[in-house]
Order: structure tokens, then C-alpha cells, then sequence
């Protein structure tokens, strides 16, 4: 399933350039090229840290769109366990950022997983 996220590729600027007006902060635009790489591949494995237990296993996928207000829909499934699936519908740029989240955090700490605003937002605990 996909590529490892260390080799990556960065998406061709064609691709990139449609959505620089989404992203103002320096840091995001340098990973842009390798988040939209990740988000053409339509999906990732990752682990969900949790504090105090075992790291749960992840996987996310998702459809693939080139504009980026168009809508993408992400499901998460959690330990492969059907019961543990949970699906999002959001527009690409929102969701390109999260992968971006998703690529600093693995830069960081080595770990593929998703921001606490992602998964507050998967999870609908702010409706």
C-alpha cells in the first residue's frame, strides 16, 4: 500500500502552484509539494498515538481530486477492525493541510498520524 512517506516524491508545480493561495505560512508551502504528492496517492498507513496504551495502527484512504475546493472524502480505519471506521468529507486544500500535519509530525517525532484537529474533526466532537 502506497509509498513510504521517506520516499516521497514532491508533485510536479503544476500541481502545487493551485494551491499555494491556500497557504500562507512558510513552513506549510515548503511541505505543500510533498503533501500533495502523499494526497495523490489516495492513501496512508499511519500509527494514532495514545498516551498512557499501545500506538493503534491506522489506515486512511481517500478519492482524489485536482482543484482544491473541490470535496474529498477520507475514511480512517482503525487496528483493520471494521467497527473502528470513520469517514470525513472536507475540501482538498483543508484536507492537504492535514497531511502537511501529517508530514511535520513524522518529521518531528517519526511517527505518521494525523493532528488532534483532524481527528476532532473526524470524530465530530465539535458539532
Amino acid at each position: 500500500m502506497g509509498v513510504s512517506l521517506d520516499r516521497i516524491q514532491p508533485a510536479q508545480p503544476k500541481d502545487v502552484n493551485v494551491y499555494l493561495p491556500y497557504y500562507k505560512d512558510v513552513q506549510k508551502r515548503n511541505l505543500l509539494p510533498l503533501a500533495i504528492s502523499l494526497y495523490q496517492q489516495g492513501n496512508f498507513e499511519g500509527t494514532r498515538s495514545i498516551e498512557g496504551s499501545e500506538n493503534i495502527p491506522f489506515i486512511a484512504t481517500w478519492n482524489i481530486s485536482t482543484l482544491p475546493a473541490d470535496l474529498s472524502r477520507c475514511a480512517v480505519q482503525f487496528d483493520s477492525n471494521a467497527d473502528l471506521s470513520y469517514e470525513i468529507t472536507i475540501t482538498n486544500f483543508e484536507f492537504i493541510g492535514f497531511l502537511i500535519d501529517v508530514l511535520t509530525s513524522y518529521k518531528r517525532a517519526g511517527v505518521a498520524d494525523f493532528s488532534k484537529l483532524f481527528y476532532r474533526k473526524l470524530l465530530r466532537l465539535d458539532d
